[in-house]
């Protein structure tokens, strides 16, 4: 299967972005886990001014996010002048350039199909790998920008267009997904010694990932089997769709006199009160605030099982949705759907280690979570009932948010941390980070007419230490009423190696007659005019990248406010630029293995691992200073805010393990049984292994647990990455003692050991050489059960 990167991200989105992106893990009243932050350090040093001939373009980058109306003349200048086209893609000058490009990329895409079927020759069949590639990166040029276009472009006829594209491309790719031919090929130039010993390692790991991904396609069985695959998965998309959009609590409000809700916050009791009753919904901030605030016990009960109780109508789409991917996987000769999609660049490889690594965090996370409920007991005593015994489920909220409340009491000074943290400023620092660990930084680059989608978007270009252009990323930061607000990272157009063989296809391109884009170059037009370099003899497309958030943007022609970021938002911006800087390093000649492109468990790493970067202090000194006066961030606000939201984080975990578990659960053989009952497992799950009080029998949470959907049996990954960054972090970063977080040799292992690989080496060995543990080489159930018993937050396992 040429599966484009669009269909992976239903399988992966950033563990982060997902979960603020779904709203309905709010309303669900599932408990956010924070990741873990370094600790924390007296030593604060002052703000590093950044290396000598790079003072120009740091303030430069400053004064570009922090003054963006003044930096957004150009771009309403520029909409009189012709296009130069979205990305600088010459044929996306105009929403109809989208099918044009997209018909343009279908007919190179159908020379190449037609070159692998008729491929005869050892020659031939030893180009079937870079042939398959490119087919892969032609469908996905189009397809990824594309899905970027529809979902972030303010102008809906470019969204129409785009949709368009992309709808037209996906039909097309799906024919190829079940083309007997091209798989047919790719395993006879596997089985051809002299074909598989002219190939590199990288053409071998793409050649095992396109013939697992034309596996699990069904492309082998016979055609009314492969019929039915294609009707089943039309089925389940159309199932877990539904089961995600119209969600829904059995009873909708929980009506009580207001005599019941003696505490709830004053703004919500106004609101919701008439007649003397309270109204309050079952799901939403609403119904978490009620649980945190509200004294009486019996109403916080009422208010938890609303919440937690799906209607009947949800859990039946839920069922429906898993005993389908139960069929497919059957069908695809798979014992369960979770050992189908665990086979797929995934580093477990099965549930049977899924499940050792989940065991293993438990019994390390098991003494934790205990005290934290012991702690909670106390309290309960101390405020509600100095005779009980134990928590119930509807306590641990609003114990819970006593326990906070007390913290914030001790603080002494006014929480004003997020002066520290212009955006201006936090692109400043991510700049000189990435400069000490990685000789790379970020140099504003102004856009040509039509290159950008909107006025507040910026260009940077990622420069290394030579002055060589790496990466093009485009920022789209600021809040607006027509962008979704959760943050992201899209990787537009991977790095990958253009053929001279391509470059003389492209000089067909240079549109002499007038009809079609012009280009200045064959070399131009092979990328479509979006943005390459040569290294050496080499030309490769270079990654380009956008990162949207929605952070608060102030009028800067009535304030000279800047926009201020709180910590979490901060590390919302670090997290992203992970991602990116992931895409930006690999060095992989191969698109399908570039960048983030590389074991769905192992993407998230780079990502998380930012997440304690943003928490050092020698990491904060190089850039968070007050907005005013200048002065450095005293550290300890970052501390104390660390500190709060790590206070539970033992519960916090122990609730991931058992989502984690009820996912596997949910996708083992068992599911295939005419007796399979989703509430029963769920309830079962939190009797064996909950340290916390589970939920009254008559509850069906899981029917608002909306990632099943998207995350079948891959939801542990979330937790494996939060354990593999806190272990880089100790190991390779010294967890930021004696400067360790800004140390160029550090850097420098991540990069070489890890990040330049993207998908193209097993991430097993990838993970080995950095840690220097050999014990996690071969990638087994042990150490899937290694990783487990690191634990999160562990300071002793140095």
């Amino acid at each position: 299967m040429l599966q484009s990167p669009t269909r992976a991200r239903a399988l992966w989105v950033c563990g982060r972005c997902a979960r603020d992106s779904i709203s309905s893990l709010a309303q669900q009243g599932q408990r956010r886990w924070l990741a873990a932050a370094s600790e924390t350090s007296s030593a604060f040093h002052p703000a590093d001014r950044g290396p000598p001939g790079t003072k120009q373009d740091d303030a430069i980058l400053r004064e570009l996010f922090d003054s963006p109306s003044r930096t957004s003349r150009a771009f309403k200048a520029n909409q009189s002048r012709p296009s130069a086209g979205l990305f600088k893609n010459r044929y996306l000058t105009s929403p109809h350039g989208f099918l044009v490009f997209a018909n343009r990329s279908l007919e190179k895409a159908s020379v190449i199909v037609d070159k692998v079927l008729t491929a005869a020759s050892t020659e031939e069949y030893r180009a079937i790998v870079k042939d398959l590639d490119r087919l892969s990166d032609l469908l996905c040029r189009v397809l990824d920008l594309s899905d970027f276009v529809r979902m972030t472009h303010p102008d809906p006829r470019f969204q129409q267009a785009a949709s368009d594209a992309w709808g037209l491309v996906y039909q097309y790719m799906n024919q190829l997904n079940t083309m007997t031919g091209l798989s047919d090929q790719l395993g006879r130039a596997m089985q051809d010694e002299n074909v598989v010993a002219a190939w590199s390692e990288e053409e071998k790991a793409v050649a095992e990932i396109l013939k697992l991904d034309f596996t699990k396609s069904a492309v082998n069985l016979p055609q009314k089997e492969r019929d039915r695959f294609v009707e089943l998965s039309q089925q389940i998309s159309e199932v877990g769709s539904r089961f995600v959009s119209e969600m829904a609590p059995e009873k909708r409000e929980v009506v009580l006199p207001s005599s019941s809700f003696f505490g709830l916050y004053p703004g919500i009791a106004r609101a919701l009160t008439s007649r003397g009753r309270v109204r309050l919904p079952s799901v939403g901030p609403e119904a978490q605030a009620g649980l945190r605030s509200v004294k009486d016990e019996q109403t916080r009960r009422a208010v938890f099982i609303a919440m937690r109780t799906a209607s009947r109508s949800t859990i039946r789409k839920l069922e429906t949705m898993l005993k389908l991917r139960s069929e497919l996987a059957g069908l695809s000769g798979f014992q369960s759907y979770a050992h189908l999609a665990l086979k797929d660049r995934m580093m477990a490889k099965n549930p049977t280690s899924v499940m050792q690594f989940l065991l293993a965090l438990q019994e390390h996370n098991m003494p934790i979570v205990r005290q934290e409920m012991d702690d909670l007991l106390r309290v309960k005593q101390t405020r509600l009932d100095s005779s009980a015994s134990e928590i119930q489920a509807w306590d641990k909220d609003y114990l819970m948010d006593a326990v906070r409340s007390d913290m914030r009491m001790q603080v002494r000074h006014p929480d004003h941390l997020h002066a520290y943290f212009s955006l201006g400023t936090v692109m400043q620092g991510l700049s000189r980070l990435f400069n000490r660990l990685y000789g790379i930084r970020f140099i504003l680059r102004e856009t040509l007419p039509g290159e950008t989608w909107h006025e507040d978007v910026r260009r940077l270009d990622v420069v290394t230490d030579t002055g060589d252009l790496i990466a093009v990323l485009y920022c789209d930061l600021f809040f607006r009423e027509d962008k979704s607000p959760n943050p992201a990272h899209f990787t537009v157009r991977c790095s990958r190696e253009i053929s001279p063989s391509e470059v003389e296809e492209a000089a067909a391109d240079l549109n002499t007659d007038g009809a079609g884009p012009r280009f200045e170059s064959a070399a131009e037009a092979a990328n479509d005019g979006m943005e390459s370099s040569t290294m050496g003899s080499v030309l490769k497309q270079l990654p380009t990248i956008a990162l949207v958030c929605d952070f608060p943007k102030h009028d800067d022609r009535k304030s000279s406010t800047p926009a201020l970021l709180s910590f979490y938002q901060v590390e919302t911006l670090f997290h992203e630029m992970g991602h990116a800087i992931h895409s930006i390093l690999a060095r992989t000649s191969l698109q399908n293995v570039s960048g983030t492109r590389c074991a769905t468990d192992f993407a998230e790493l780079p990502s998380t691992l930012m997440e304690h970067f943003a928490a050092d202090p020698s990491v904060l000194g190089l850039f968070a200073r007050h907005w005013e006066t200048d002065e450095p961030l005293p550290y300890e606000m970052v501390a104390e805010r660390i500190r709060l939201s790590k206070r539970f984080e033992g519960a916090d975990t122990e609730n991931q393990i058992l989502l984690a578990m009820l996912d596997q659960a949910y996708h083992s053989p068992e599911v295939g049984g005419a007796a399979f009952d989703s509430t029963r497992v769920y309830h079962g799950l939190q009797k064996r292994y909950a340290q916390m009080p589970p939920d009254p029998p008559e509850t069906c949470w899981q029917g608002f647990f909306g990632h099943l959907h998207g995350y079948g049996s891959t939801y542990y990954s979330y937790l494996f990455d939060r354990v593999l960054a806190e272990r880089v972090w100790r190991v390779v970063f010294k967890a930021g003692a004696g400067g360790g977080a800004i140390d160029r040799a550090n850097g420098e292992r991540l990069k070489e050991k890890l990040l330049k690989w993207g998908g193209s080496r097993d991430p097993w060995r990838c993970l080995s050489d950095t840690l220097q543990d050999e014990r996690l080489a071969r990638g087994d159930e042990k150490a899937m059960a290694i990783v487990g018993s690191w634990g999160i937050g562990d300071e002793h396992h140095i």
